[in-house]
């Protein structure tokens, strides 16, 4: 399955992203089947091909959350933003010592 998503190019502290398309298996920064645009987001500027992206996602092209919702600021898309989802932190629970436990009977 094809994607499309953000490949990272910029400098230490300067992040710059292309909007590439890749096979889902790929890792981001591996080969990629086309470059679709680019993404800056410290100036939030953007140069994107709208014509090829709409091409690559009618053919069945999978847009990251990420990208979809530059799509959908840029008005590439129609459809409304997607949430992010970001892993929830583990509380760690503090081991119970055996001196502890005995001295509470």
């Amino acid at each position: 399955m094809l994607t499309i998503r953000f490949n990272r190019v910029g400098r230490k502290h300067r992040p710059s992203f292309r909007v590439v398309l890749q096979e889902h298996t790929v890792a981001p920064g591996g080969r990629h089947v086309e470059v679709l645009g680019s993404y800056d987001p410290t100036s939030k500027k953007s140069v994107l091909r709208q014509e090829r992206i709409l091409h690559w996602i009618e053919k069945g092209a999978q847009a990251s959350l990420t990208a979809h919702n530059l799509f959908v600021r840029e008005g590439i898309l129609k459809e409304p933003k997607q949430k992010v989802k970001m892993p929830k932190a583990v509380a760690k629970e503090a081991p119970v010592d055996a001196a502890e436990e005995s001295g509470k009977k």
